[in-house]
């Protein structure tokens, strides 16, 4: 669990990235929750995007993302969710207590 500090912090380091990932008319498959974990252990704190065609809505599908690769939302802005979780093997971000 984030504390305010820490969403704040993520929120700062996410505002640049871009989306790497689309939820769309699948919703939340298997598949989607294998890479999505794939890229939060590379990276850490990850952005995807829901498409208007999507079954889900944007809080839906971030919490049926973020209970699949046991990751914490850091914020739903729009159609975007960022998502992170630390790295087993590959730490890069440091958060503030």
């Amino acid at each position: 669990m984030l504390t305010g500090k820490q969403a704040r912090y993520l929120r700062s380091l996410a505002h640049h990235l871009e989306p790497i990932m689309q939820i769309g008319k699948g919703g939340v498959t298997e598949n989607l929750l294998d890479q999505v974990g794939l890229a939060l252990e590379a990276r850490e704190l990850i952005k995807l995007s829901v498409l208007t065609n999507s079954d889900l809505t944007v809080e839906q599908a971030a919490q049926a993302v973020s209970s699949g690769t046991k990751s914490d939302v850091v914020q739903v802005i729009g159609r975007t969710i960022i998502l992170y979780r630390r790295s087993q093997d590959h730490r890069k971000i440091e958060l503030p207590r």
